[in-house]
């Protein structure tokens, strides 16, 4: 299977992934033939990438780090924990945390579980769902990213619990920020971004008063946007006053929140992703964190079409879990004219070099849609 575009999608096409609604129903089943009428509303709807089957890329493997159905499940549970915390009086006691409790604690086991017997780097884009679910997506998101990168810290069960608690609540605040500003498409001015910052100290505050949740987690809602360097808010931490749940927390938000769609801009890939958090180790990030997430997720995942400096183009289809940005690519195109597929090992190929990747998102997003 591969990843495209869904403004190349064509009548006749079969899907190798199912597509979601903003619910969680399934919208297109994974080999359904498109129609044209399905390829329409594909085109025209919020989804920017689809994965398809086609008998050049069939045999690519893609594993999410947990199936479609658990992150629906995952993301309605947090859904529903929001919905009611919305309902909390920030000033007073949080029971409705405390009544939610036990189900996000599940949540977090259940990815814990998951990733403790996953030695593969992550090599899956998991924008499944519209973009009307990106608090919760990015909430899971975020968690299965924390996890993975305290795994590679050597935390213990009871450390990836709390810190895995922290990173599904750090947006809680957001539930007490005006949609208006949540969803502006544009830059937010001085008065709103203000506002928006808020968002730490109130899911701080929410957190704080729970009896169920560690203080710990509080501090990971409170703390991560703060930055190495000082630069970061609520109160312009640095260096060694961050706690290191925030340092990796703070991670892995930048990274999801940058590979994700958003209603401002399409998503980048992992690869641009990685290249935004090692321009800032040292400065707002940990170099050695930095480096050591960069081993837990793929640079070129499977499925996307990659360029070559030599003027070969081709299709992801393996990793090489030493060389993260050497993959085995499946070359389907010289100087742009089509060969006859072969597969080309990166890592035992020292001259050839990615120099781009063709980003699906983007690519909707400029075709107007």
């Amino acid at each position: 299977m591969r990843l495209v575009s869904t403004v190349l999608l064509q009548e006749g096409i079969e899907l190798a992934r199912p597509i979601y609604d903003k619910n969680g129903r399934i919208l297109v089943q994974k080999n359904v033939k498109l129609t044209n009428n399905m390829v329409r509303r594909l085109k025209t709807g919020e989804i920017t990438y689809v994965y398809i089957r086609d008998k050049y890329t069939d045999d690519i493997l893609i594993t999410p780090a947990i199936s479609d159905e658990e992150r629906i499940e995952a993301i309605n549970k947090i859904k529903q924990s929001f919905q009611s915390f919305k309902k909390e009086d920030i000033r007073k006691g949080s029971h409705l945390i405390d009544e939610s409790s036990e189900k996000l604690n599940d949540v977090v086991k259940g990815l814990i579980d998951k990733l403790l017997v996953q030695d593969e780097v992550m090599n899956y884009l998991s924008d499944i769902l519209v973009t009307d679910n990106y608090v919760f997506q990015h909430s899971i998101n975020v968690t299965i990213y924390t996890l993975a990168l305290a795994r590679k810290l050597n935390f213990n069960k009871k450390e990836l619990q709390v810190i895995g608690l922290g990173a599904l609540l750090h947006d809680i605040g957001k539930i007490y920020i005006p949609t208006e500003i949540l969803n502006k498409k544009g830059k937010l001015d001085d008065t709103e971004f203000k506002i928006m910052k808020a968002h730490t100290e109130y899911g701080f505050e929410l957190l704080r008063k729970s009896h169920s949740l560690p203080l710990l987690a509080a501090h990971c809602a409170f703390q991560h946007h703060e930055r190495m360097d000082g630069s970061g808010y609520p109160r312009g931490l640095s260096g060694d006053k961050l706690h290191p749940y925030a340092k990796v927390l703070g991670i892995a938000d930048v990274f999801d929140a940058v590979t994700s769609n958003r209603v401002y801009r399409a998503a980048m890939l992992p690869h641009k992703g990685f290249e935004i958090l090692s321009n800032g180790a040292d400065r707002q990030f940990d170099a050695k964190m930095v480096e050591l997430f960069k081993e837990t997720i793929s640079t070129y995942p499977n499925g996307i079409t990659v360029h070559l400096n030599d003027g070969r183009k081709g299709v992801v289809t393996q990793q090489n879990v030493k060389f993260h940005e050497r993959p085995v690519v499946r070359v389907l195109q010289e100087n742009q004219h089509p060969v006859k597929p072969y597969d080309l090992d990166l890592s035992l190929n020292q001259n050839a070099v990615i120099i781009d990747a063709d980003n699906p998102a983007i690519y909707h997003s400029a075709n107007g849609l």
